[in-house]
């Protein structure tokens, strides 16, 4: 039997399984399947894979369907830098303008409406189901190696890292994405192989740390990204992977918020494998 585990093919993911490639052999029962942060909500609310680093909103959606790894997230140090607003516009000027979201993810989306809705009281036009159109569009919302990329190639006038008004705003560093567990992977037959897993994601994190430029290179080898190695390697410099009880207090925030929103149907509390 596999543990099938959802892989994020962008930079930030690259801790958790960059060292997977070059151990494939140690670990054959480990299937990973490859997808946007979206892709992998819907994934694990079909139980179609077991377990992935998805958007941390997908747990509060269902919060009967899983749990969350209790040492894991992907979080920041203030800035995030790869979840970005990009506007031709200053940011309190976007009141009833055209913002072109993301396909790719699902906690960002929510995050930029409550920034907007409740810390600066703005009512945008969201743009979700065609393609991004400069001449009608005065922001987009990018995340992940696009966000990384446009900051590269400084198209818009402004842009605003979104974990970073969050911590102005709250005070505490924001959680965009969550270890989420189906249940369904408890089962006697998955559960040594999730244990397994886990485990080894987070030696995979803790090995990066220590040598951070051999890790890189191994996951470039894989998804090239055509950045400088500067830019790069100052990424991972704001990017912090610990689950911690701030970090902990700051999801179950936002889900409250999200609550009040609209966006999930309670403010649900976290809870962990």
């Amino acid at each position: 039997m596999n543990l099938n585990i959802g892989r994020i093919p962008f930079l930030v993911c690259a801790p958790f399984f960059y060292n997977f490639f070059t151990k494939n052999e140690n670990f054959p029962n480990f299937l990973f399947i490859d997808g946007t942060p979206r892709a992998h909500n819907e994934a694990l609310n079909k139980n179609i894979i077991d377990l992935a680093p998805a958007s941390s909103i997908t747990f509060a959606k269902n919060p009967e369907l899983f749990l969350l790894s209790p040492k894991l997230c992907t979080s920041c140090r203030f800035e995030v830098q790869s979840v970005k607003l990009f506007s031709q516009r200053p940011l309190l000027e976007l009141n009833q303008k055209n913002i072109h979201l993301t396909n790719q993810s699902d906690t960002s989306i929510a995050l930029l409406d409550i920034l907007l809705s409740l810390r600066f009281h703005i009512t945008p036009t969201y743009i979700r189901n065609r393609a991004y159109d400069p001449k009608e569009d005065v922001a987009r919302l990018l995340i992940g190696d696009q966000a990384l990329l446009e900051t590269y190639e400084n198209h818009f006038s402004y842009s605003y890292d979104l974990a970073s008004l969050w911590e102005e705003w709250q005070h505490l560093p924001f959680v965009f994405g969550a270890w989420i567990i189906h249940k369904n992977a408890l089962v006697k037959e998955k559960k040594d192989l999730l244990d397994l897993f886990l485990t080894a994601t987070e030696e995979n994190v803790n090995s990066f740390r220590k040598s951070p430029k051999t890790a890189i290179e191994t996951w470039l080898k894989n998804y090239p990204v055509q950045l400088p190695a500067r830019t790069i390697f100052s990424y991972y410099d704001s990017l912090d992977y610990s689950f911690t009880s701030e970090r902990k207090e700051s999801l179950e925030l936002f889900f409250s918020l999200c609550h009040q929103r609209g966006i999930i149907p309670t403010a649900t509390k976290l809870k962990f494998i």
